[in-house]
């Protein structure tokens, strides 16, 4: 299968080579050239081993890389979806499907932003509940995959295109699990939930340490708790909408290998890789999974009546950090064009991908 990777994230160098060495054809985008690796050649580690692999095509002309390619694959952060949108909606063509791993209902932002530069083509955005990988880069040619997950739930705007867009995703994740829509996909986003509590919660420790494990020494039994009743109202959400189990409980994260990552926490911490320093300000953790991702589970949580104390505690507590009011985030319902409609309005523009 013809498969375009963009960006050069974490995410993007471990699905350059997962794709690769299971056979491929991989057309690999980053704006500039002298971004790649030399010879697009990168050093892979992970549980079978070290080993270099070389990526078919590199290249920094995005009509190259989509140019017949069944599969788009995007696993950027929210805050970059719709940038990329305006640049690929002159080249994108009927059937194509977009991944967007998680997405954080990007899948909304970038179809009315496609339409809004002139794009008429019919293709499914793609949107799951985490990266396909626990991965880290370490320099520009070398990339360490911890984990490959093992479950992905998995949603489609328009959800009418469910059919023919997962034949090409499970040919390209085996690991797709379909749920019922683009923003079912996206409750099932485990950014928000995860790492809110964990950066709030360990401020103190982030801002006076030069670097801190927030899943090693900073998962301790109160940030459990807090998690676990953050992603309960996650739960409330979801079944506030209709949409039905499995919903991906993140105490399989922490307590068996029935999550998106098999053993998911264990990995994480024996791998030593996300001990850093976090800018509560400018990490992504705040900048997507706050900004976007927990003030779209609270607007949700609004539209449907659903009381979520914990989320609203959260984003109150990080919009004091970071000086501004959270709540009217750049995902809600309302920037996305959504508000006022009813849970039936809602789910047949998602099935249809018109009104967006």
């Amino acid at each position: 299968m013809k498969v375009a990777i963009l960006g050069g994230g974490h995410g993007c160098y471990a699905a350059a080579v997962d794709f690769t060495e299971r056979g491929h054809q991989v057309r690999w985008w980053r704006r500039r050239a002298d971004e790649f690796p030399q010879g697009g050649r990168l050093r892979v580690k992970d549980a079978s081993g070290e080993r270099e692999v070389t990526i078919g095509v590199t290249t920094a002309d995005l009509g190259e890389a989509v140019r017949g390619a069944q599969l788009i694959v995007l696993p950027l952060p929210a805050f970059a979806q719709e940038d990329v949108a305006r640049a690929l909606a002159p080249h994108l063509a009927d059937g194509q499907v977009v991944f967007l791993p998680p997405g954080t209902l990007g899948s909304v932002a970038m179809l009315r932003t496609v339409r809004a530069a002139g794009c008429r083509a019919d293709v499914a955005f793609a949107e799951t509940g985490t990266l396909p990988y626990l991965a880290r880069k370490h320099g520009e040619g070398q990339v360490t995959i911890t984990a490959y997950a093992t479950r992905l739930p998995t949603g489609v705007l328009p959800a009418r295109l469910s059919g023919p867009a997962f034949e090409i995703l499970q040919a390209g994740y085996p690991s797709v699990e379909r749920v019922e829509d683009a923003l079912s996909g996206a409750l099932m986003n485990a950014g928000p939930i995860i790492h809110p509590p964990l950066i709030l919660m360990n401020a103190g420790p982030l801002e006076h340490f030069p670097a801190w494990d927030i899943h090693n020494e900073g998962t301790q039994p109160s940030v459990r708790a807090v998690t676990n009743a953050l992603d309960a109202e996650r739960v409330r959400v979801r079944e506030a909408l209709g949409y039905g189990a499995p919903h991906f409980p993140l105490s399989d994260h922490y307590e068996n290998d029935q999550w998106m990552y098999g053993d998911a926490h264990k990995m994480l911490v024996d791998s030593g890789d996300w001990r850093e320093k976090i800018d509560l300000r400018a990490h992504r953790y705040m900048t997507e999974d706050v900004h976007y991702g927990l003030a779209l589970l609270v607007s949700v949580a609004e539209a449907t009546g659903t009381d979520v104390p914990v989320a609203s505690g959260l984003l109150a507590m990080a919009s004091a950090i970071c000086g501004r009011d959270l709540r009217q985030g750049p995902r809600t319902l309302a920037s996305l064009g959504l508000a006022g409609l009813t849970t039936a309005e809602l789910k047949q523009r998602l099935v249809s991908g018109e009104g967006l």
